[in-house]
């Protein structure tokens, strides 16, 4: 079987593993984060965070919800970064939002953040935070799930089915979900163009 046959077929394998009800489980989170006047956070890096600023387009424009991306703005995480280290420059962004109770953060990530293995560091300290302000927890995340998983109110994990492949699968994964999300009848309320 050639590479594209086998990637599309577990593509395929994935999309039956999925479980509706947990992606409809976010969907009513993310219902209620608008109805009652709360925000979106986007927390990823590498391919992850690129996800975010495409997701915070679709979460404004086709749901009307509030959303937005700490890495969208490249002067402040740098100087995060520079001033006060990598494991911080989410937690900060939100300190600086103000994140509350009526807020969510959903994290896309491949891993979902590991403490002990010190994978996504910045991750782990943002849901910290957002666990002592009582915000949602969302997420869309591959592996098992990591620290998101385990913290998270409603988390979608994408099955891994090639454990050379989990990056692009999981990835690919917050794509197709988010799009899910964003035209799903209960959030959206703007028609997109075609």
């Amino acid at each position: 079987m050639s590479h594209a046959a086998q990637y599309l077929a577990q593509t395929a394998e994935i999309a039956r593993s999925l479980d509706p009800s947990k992606l409809e489980a976010v969907v009513q989170r993310l219902a209620k984060v608008r109805e009652d006047g709360g925000r979106l956070f986007l927390l990823g890096v590498g391919g992850s965070a690129a996800n975010c600023a495409h997701a915070v387009n679709d979460f404004r424009k086709l749901c009307g919800i509030e959303t937005y991306a700490p890495t969208d703005n490249v002067s402040e995480l740098t100087a995060r970064t520079n001033d006060e280290g990598w494991d911080t420059v989410f937690a900060g962004w939100l300190e600086t939002s103000r994140l509350n109770d009526k807020d969510a953060v959903m994290v896309f990530s491949v891993g979902g953040g590991n403490a002990e293995r010190n994978v996504s560091p910045n991750l782990i300290k943002a849901l910290d935070l957002a666990r002592a302000r009582n915000a949602t927890i969302l997420g869309i995340v591959g592996r098992d799930g990591g620290y998101t998983k385990q913290v998270g109110t409603e988390v979608v994990v994408v099955p891994t089915v090639d454990a050379n492949l989990v990056t692009p699968h999981a990835e690919a994964f917050q794509a197709v979900i988010w799009h899910c999300f964003v035209s799903h009848p209960s959030l959206q309320r703007v028609a997109t163009k075609w």
